[in-house]
């Protein structure tokens, strides 16, 4: 049994960036306090999900790593002797920016960076203005707690990223996101928005026999063009076992945090019963990278 326990913090943001980050800090510590070994927070968790509008003075929120979120919460990691997978606004260079995550090890320093790979461009989500396409790839990240598959976000809605890192020997899968309704859809809507994100990665799960943390941001945050009605973040951050099992939800409308029990061990037991790696037919499934089949 390799046994780890994970601290998850679903948050509400503000426009107040050093609030932000201290209610996070403060939610770190009482993880860490708790017995939590791993820490996982939210996608852009040091402000607003700013990308409900295209607007130039929005890269001001961008930073280089390292830099001053990596020091502060290295420092964090280095005090409190946990891990913690943190995402970032990438300043890389003048005109070139990326949505990042980084995975700060518990000396404080970095263990490694993944580059969101998919990037969505749809009303209130214009990421495609902010954020370059990832260049690192998919693999995994190595740390004192085991091998992260580290992803982002909309790279949770395509099953290839979660397999490519599961092949090179992730021990699981782990999304910071923000992901909400629009706040004019109905409730019928906004709850199979809800359960097709929950569904589409407890599958990855199932089909990698692998863990799946998936961390969301909370609450109303409005659109600052007043062009939409707004994004309602539907929090529901959850953890699942390698068959899918939940093994935690939060509420989808208020901030929590939680400690949850993962046994990684697990994943080579159930990859005994459904060995789903074993039978791929690698031999026949070249056409996969292309853009479509046309016949």
């Amino acid at each position: 049994m390799k046994e780890l326990k994970v601290g998850v913090l679903q948050q509400h943001n503000t426009r107040d960036i050093a609030d932000n980050k201290r209610r996070l800090a403060e939610g770190v510590r009482a993880l860490a306090a708790d017995g939590a070994q791993l820490v996982v927070l939210q996608e852009l968790h040091n402000s607003l999900y700013f990308c409900q509008v295209e607007d130039v003075d929005n890269f001001d929120l961008a930073e280089p790593i390292p830099g001053p979120s990596t020091e502060y919460f290295g420092q964090l990691a280095r005090e409190l002797g946990v891990v913690i997978v943190t995402s970032l606004f990438e300043r890389r260079a003048p005109g070139l920016y990326h949505n990042t995550a980084v995975v700060i090890e518990r000396d404080g320093s970095i263990a490694g960076t993944y580059r969101k790979m998919h990037i969505p461009d749809d009303p209130a989500y214009y990421e495609k203005f902010y954020f370059t396409p990832g260049d690192l790839g998919f693999h995994p990240i190595d740390t004192s707690v085991g091998r992260l598959g580290v992803m982002v976000c909309w790279d949770q809605w395509y099953p290839e990223g979660a397999r490519l890192m599961a092949l090179q020997g992730a021990e699981l899968l782990i999304y910071p996101t923000a992901i909400g309704y629009a706040a004019s859809d109905s409730a019928d809507e906004q709850q199979r928005q809800r359960e097709a994100w929950t569904t589409v990665q407890r599958g990855h799960a199932v089909a990698n026999g692998l863990p799946v943390v998936a961390v969301n941001r909370v609450g109303f945050e409005p659109d600052p063009s007043g062009q939409t009605p707004g994004i309602e973040f539907w929090g529901s951050t959850f953890v699942t076992g390698p068959q899918g099992e939940l093994l935690y939800r939060a509420s989808a409308d208020g901030e929590e945090r939680r400690i949850v029990d993962l046994d990684l061990g697990h994943s080579e037991q159930v990859r005994r019963w459904w060995p789903f790696l074993r039978d791929r037919r690698i031999d026949e499934y070249g056409d996969i990278t292309r853009r479509y089949i046309d016949r």
